[in-house]
């Protein structure tokens, strides 16, 4: 039954979503205790499949809502531009703490490690070899989905989907070299503080990154779907603003933690 209303909200529909993850997230960490401790991996894939289902359904429902059902209204809208601001803002002291705690270990390292950095017994990577195309590929990646987000906005179909494809080729190679990286790595993340803080610093942007790719590749399937218009196109310009992060955080981590921490 359609309903009208007399104002520009959105009023968010009753939804099973919400629960269904909470019970996957629930499966999927009680999965990593158990993978951790007997070695199972049973409950950890039966976590991760609740979770793919519902972020699938649940994407297809908001999907349904932005383009068909038109509850997206441009003071909706506004909202969630609010909503992924504040939560890049939070992912921005989220890695804070990270490079908070690299600096610490960095600028005073004490006698256990050898009171120097990186402490004696590491082999650090070197910056110019894998981190440095690393870097030459996310930067290449930002340029492409400004590409992308410039052709949409020009109402350049062709254009948008070549360089929005060229963007996630781009993430999904990040990934494997970084993968690569962590395979051939000469120090693991139990091996002191440096191993620590480089280890959980790369590795959440690492995750992020894939985030980021899955983000751009519904992007691109919705944009090949038509649910994109010059003028109402939020759900890209988040995912863009969301890798533009990503690359700003990798800058970072590549100056102090390859280059100035080697």
């Amino acid at each position: 039954m359609k309903m009208n209303h007399n104002h520009p909200f959105h009023l968010v529909d009753y939804s099973p979503w919400p629960l269904t993850g909470a019970i996957g997230v629930l499966t999927l960490v009680s999965g990593m205790i158990k993978w951790f401790h007997n070695f199972n991996m049973n409950l950890l894939i039966l976590g991760y499949i609740i979770i793919i289902m519902t972020m699938f359904q649940w994407w297809r429902d908001i999907c349904r809502e932005g383009t068909f059902q038109g509850k997206h209204t441009m003071l909706v809208t506004t909202g969630l531009r609010w909503g992924m601001i504040l939560f890049i803002i939070s992912e921005v002291f989220f890695f804070l703490s990270f490079f908070w705690a690299f600096f610490h270990g960095s600028l005073s390292p004490n006698i256990e490690i050898g009171s120097m950095w990186p402490p004696s017994n590491i082999i650090p990577f070197n910056p110019f070899q894998i981190p440095l195309l690393n870097t030459i590929i996310l930067i290449t990646s930002g340029v492409t989905v400004t590409w992308a987000h410039h052709s949409i906005m020009e109402n350049n179909y062709s254009q948008m989907t070549q360089s929005l494809f060229l963007t996630i080729i781009l993430g999904i190679y990040f990934t494997i070299l970084q993968a690569y990286e962590y395979i051939e790595a000469p120090f693991t993340i139990a091996d002191s503080i440096y191993g620590s803080t480089f280890f959980m610093a790369t590795g959440f942007h690492g995750l992020h990154v894939m985030i980021g790719t899955i983000f751009l590749l519904i992007c691109l399937i919705r944009h090949l779907n038509e649910h994109f218009s010059k003028s109402h196109h939020f759900g890209f310009e988040a995912a863009a603003w969301y890798w533009h992060f990503v690359d700003v955080v990798w800058l970072f981590l590549y100056i102090s933690i390859y280059w100035w921490g080697n």
